[in-house]
């Protein structure tokens, strides 16, 4: 019988943070094979590709795509990867083992493809992010090098993500959380799945997975 929350929740109960530069989890084999082929397949279109953004993401936000409702609706193995991570069981890992608050959070999605001349300004995720995971699925990645980069808050490299197909690092985003991509080659195409649980100040409602969470009634 299949979980109801991804295998990836095993790992993290079984394991601990590294510390250096902060708390993170180093994960392996993060998605199942249905969710990574779905993936590889999703081919969103040319403008979606995306090369010098000058460091930040946002500079293309009309081009970026989620998993979305209607992305959902066409693919049953996306569908089927967003409500395990959406499950309640999951959610209680990321709170009780990572220390995750993800009260009224909702899940956000976002598959990325990246081309030569892409970097990542250093950058901590906090704010309305309350956990991000991210998930390498590049198969041309050949050394393994194009994972993400935790940083000093001056842009020094001191880890680097493994970027082995369907491995990723994860995080709960703090003041301390300094992360980036430093520029480096990149033959053809880095795709990357960023999975975030973000609270209810998020106002691009339309990124989020199932939509906005429902606040629970107080007693």
């Amino acid at each position: 019988m299949r979980s109801d929350a991804p295998a990836l929740t095993e790992k993290l109960a079984a394991m601990q943070p590294a510390q250096v530069p902060f708390p993170h989890w180093m994960l392996e084999s993060i998605l199942e094979p249905d969710a990574c082929n779905a993936l590889l397949e999703w081919e969103p279109g040319e403008d979606a590709r995306a090369g010098d953004v000058g460091g930040r993401r946002e500079t293309r936000n009309k081009f970026r795509v989620f998993v979305d409702a209607e992305t959902r609706a066409q693919d049953a193995r996306l569908d089927r990867m967003a409500h395990l991570f959406d499950s309640e069981s999951a959610r209680k890992v990321f709170e009780d083992v990572c220390g995750a608050d993800l009260e009224d959070s909702a899940l956000r999605l976002e598959l990325c493809l990246d081309t030569d001349g892409f970097w990542l300004e250093p950058h901590t995720d906090i704010g309305a992010k309350k956990l991000t995971l991210l998930i390498s699925l590049s198969t041309n990645d050949k050394d393994g090098a194009w994972g993400t980069d935790l940083m000093t808050p001056d842009g020094q490299s001191v880890t680097r993500a493994p970027g082995v197909f369907n491995s990723g690092v994860l995080f709960i985003p703090s003041d301390k959380t300094w992360h980036g991509f430093v520029k480096r080659p990149i033959e053809g195409t880095r795709r990357t799945l960023i999975v975030n649980f973000v609270d209810p100040a998020w106002r691009a409602v339309h990124e989020l997975a199932f939509g906005p969470r429902a606040s629970t009634p107080s007693a």
